[in-house]
């Protein structure tokens, strides 16, 4: 079970320079009352809305940087090696990832936010990995 589990949130209307500088700061924090030695983030996938897409791009330069300077290992793991680890099908909907996320991390409720859900299933899968590569099976 997680200790902790939430999302990284901005006011959608604020200034998106100080959006990236707070989402920058809070990961600071995270990572240092956590002390954080590993982060897994999803691989960039674009969709059709390209403008919201630079700036998703924009965030994830910022994490990236932020777990960079802070020492902190970066796995990435596609959408489907995600679904595949969790469900065992590249294809899997949000409502089987947000099922496995809440039986494989024994949760009492679903996480509000879907960018929770991912979070936390990526941490899942970054688990599978990690023991496969233990095993010497990766």
């Amino acid at each position: 079970m997680p200790l902790e589990y939430g999302c990284i949130t901005t006011k959608e209307n604020s200034y998106f320079p100080l959006r990236l500088n707070k989402i920058e700061k809070d990961l600071i924090e995270v990572c240092s009352r956590y002390k954080i030695d590993a982060a897994s983030i999803e691989e960039l996938f674009f969709n059709t809305n390209i403008k919201t897409g630079i700036k998703v791009a924009e965030a994830r330069g910022v994490i990236i940087n932020t777990l960079v300077n802070l020492g902190i290992e970066i796995n990435e793991y596609t959408p489907l090696q995600v679904k595949q680890s969790l469900v065992g099908y590249g294809r899997a909907d949000k409502i089987q990832i947000k099922n496995m996320v809440k039986s494989f991390l024994k949760l009492q409720n679903m996480p509000k936010l879907d960018d929770t859900t991912d979070a936390l299933a990526l941490a899942v899968c970054h688990s599978h990995s990690a023991k496969m590569k233990d095993k010497g099976l990766v």
